[in-house]
């Protein structure tokens, strides 16, 4: 059985619709992602996993519970650092840490747990005191300080630089190689592409695509990329009527050739054919940014 279950789950604000008939499956052990742009549903879809908010229509189970109506239970099981969060400015980490552990019945040691993530030298420290990185290292102890067996992480690293953001993305890892399932929330198609192992793309409300990150880089019509510059000249409507050759272009006097595989040996085949080399050349793989502009741009989604 799934860790975490969503049927037809459907959510709107005042006529609004914020989620519609999306449906999604978590299994235990893995970091599932939501991605999509700004107000696509995504937290709204983890808040209702949550149980912050009732759902209009639909079911969601975690561990076979409902949220709502098995609050307490769920609680132990589930985790939450939400998108926005604060604590009061004159809070020490270690009060923090005490205050949440006595919400739970079987709470994880605060001690240890604020050593993992490198906590431990500012346990004196004021909330207001903190940097970015380390409240943000607070919030994951915190949403961690119940034992729970999956853990909702909403846009964690907003507003961190790529080192902190980097930094975070390890503590993820961590926390998934001790054992907790993460359902993570993000913007950022770098940072799901690191991470998860699942990936369902939200846009306008609905999931558009789910899969691994390299299953959804691999529905992109371009999956690969090859540029070069010819060692002469060269007709481009040529490189177009290759197969698997998606658009041509030219950048700065470099051939730039949009495809997927195929499309690489069919490119330098004809080059030989016409006694010319690739000069410079390189072959770039999609990233799951890639693939999501051009699944969701292109119509191909339904």
């Amino acid at each position: 059985m799934p860790l975490v279950e969503v049927n037809n789950l459907r959510k709107s604000y005042k006529g609004r619709v914020v989620v519609d008939d999306v449906s999604f499956e978590v299994h235990e052990g893995e970091i599932f992602g939501i991605v999509g742009p700004n107000g696509a549903g995504k937290t709204t879809a983890v808040e209702c996993v949550s149980g912050l908010r009732k759902p209009d229509a639909g079911i969601v189970r975690v561990a076979g519970l409902d949220p709502i109506a098995d609050r307490n239970t769920v609680t132990e099981l589930l985790g939450t650092q939400l998108q926005e969060s604060e604590l009061q400015a004159k809070l020490t980490v270690r009060e923090a840490l005490d205050l949440y552990a006595s919400f739970y019945a079987r709470p994880a040691d605060g001690a240890l747990l604020a050593e993992r993530l490198g906590l431990s030298g500012l346990l004196g420290s004021r909330f207001a005191k903190l940097s970015g990185g380390q409240k943000q290292r607070l919030f994951i102890a915190l949403a961690l300080i119940g034992s729970p067996r999956v853990v909702v992480l909403d846009e964690l690293t907003t507003g961190l630089d790529p080192r902190g953001r980097r930094d975070t993305w390890a503590l993820i890892e961590e926390v998934r190689d001790s054992g907790v399932t993460v359902l993570l929330v993000t913007h950022f198609m770098e940072e799901a592409e690191r991470l998860c192992d699942r990936v369902a793309v939200f846009d306008s409300g609905r999931i558009r695509a789910l899969g691994s990150p390299g299953e959804l880089i691999g529905q992109a019509s371009a999956a690969v990329v090859v540029s070069f510059h010819p060692s002469g000249p060269l007709d481009l409507a040529l490189l177009e009527s290759l197969p698997g050759v998606v658009s041509v272009r030219t950048v700065q006097e470099r051939v730039v050739v949009d495809g997927n595989e195929d499309s690489i040996h069919a490119v330098l085949t004809l080059l030989g054919s016409r006694g010319l080399t690739a000069e410079r050349l390189r072959i770039v793989e999609a990233t799951l940014d890639d693939a999501y502009l051009d699944l969701t741009e292109s119509g191909t989604l339904p």
